[in-house]
């Protein structure tokens, strides 16, 4: 009996450093676990609370009605939105937007940020760097009017600039030509994101040790070299994080660039799922298929984001998972 209990104590006596310690590490750390908890109430409220609301894509709801009391339809609103021609029209543009910003977005701000990180003229990086950023924070609303009055027939200066070389003969009607709205709207997004979106590419080739472009120097490798054999390979994690990240949101691309830069002669390739749920869904009352839209988004976005994140993982070894 002594020697169970001898047994027990012994236990105890290597378990219980290992509890003081993780107490000892919450105690000193506590008033960052307090400063955490409004964000995690946040993040229930404001993302988790809302599936909720999923709910209704499988009633025929209407407002004023207890949620006992709607009725419940199960799929019929989904096979409605398959059956919708007008809806594979609408994907067709929000996967062509959204591939064109993917990669546009990750291929210029990458470029950018290797270019921008050569300079050597510190008062000219800061001052292209400023630059770079202030589209950022420009709101969408201004943004349009810009790109709406450059591209203009009416003194516009992309206009201005061919007829001036006489690379056209009367202005392009850029605005009303369908075939030209996604290339507008990936340059727009282009101009406005670049410079953001090349920060975290600069802060994590700031991170690569100096050493390294020493040591290749006096192997001599040239600057390009350098570039291509160091810095690229030093910031792929981040590269391959971010673009993981970008997939899953591929079919949430927003909606404020079309709403705005749209109109109605290039509705047939403006429209995305966004608008398409706002137009026949809220607009129209029919809440119940505004969710359904909705549903479909959010499924294939988290089924893109875990291949994308498996294919890297398989591929690269790196995954956000």
């Amino acid at each position: 009996m002594s020697k169970r209990i001898l047994e027990k104590e012994s236990v105890y006596k290597k378990v219980s450093p290992i509890r003081k310690g993780k107490w000892k590490e919450w105690h000193n750390q506590r008033y960052l676990y307090y400063m955490s908890i409004p964000f995690v109430l946040w993040v229930f409220v404001f993302q988790y609370f809302p599936l909720w609301g999923w709910t209704m894509a499988f009633q025929k709801y209407r407002p004023g009605l207890g949620f006992f009391e709607q009725k419940w339809v199960g799929l019929e609103h989904f096979r409605t939105l398959f059956q919708d021609d007008h809806f594979y029209q609408v994907l067709r543009n929000t996967l062509a937007m959204s591939f064109m910003g993917l990669v546009a977005g990750f291929v210029v701000p990458v470029i950018f940020a290797l270019i921008l990180n050569e300079v050597r003229i510190g008062v000219m990086k800061r001052f292209v760097q400023t630059v770079s950023y202030l589209p950022h924070f420009v709101s969408w609303v201004v943004a349009a009017g810009i790109v709406t009055k450059m591209l203009s027939t009416d003194g516009g200066v992309v206009n201005s600039i061919l007829l001036g070389l006489n690379l056209v003969d009367q202005p392009i009607p850029f605005m009303s030509q369908g075939h030209w709205f996604w290339y507008i709207v990936t340059s727009a997004d282009i101009w406005k994101e670049t410079g953001w979106n090349a920060i975290i590419y600069l802060a994590a080739i700031s991170s690569i040790g100096p050493e390294l472009y020493e040591a290749a120097r006096v192997d001599g490798a040239s600057r390009l070299k350098q570039m291509w054999h160091i810095t690229l390979p030093g910031i792929r994690p981040t590269i391959i994080v971010l673009l993981i990240m970008s997939i899953g949101h591929l079919l949430g691309n927003g909606f404020e660039k079309q709403f705005l830069l749209g109109n109605h002669m290039v509705i047939d390739y403006s429209e995305v799922l966004d608008l398409y749920a706002l137009n026949y869904g809220l607009s129209m009352g029919r809440y119940s298929f505004g969710t359904a839209i909705n549903i479909f988004n959010s499924v294939i976005s988290l089924f893109l984001l875990f291949a994308a994140n498996g294919i890297f993982k398989r591929v690269t070894k790196e995954s956000i998972m």
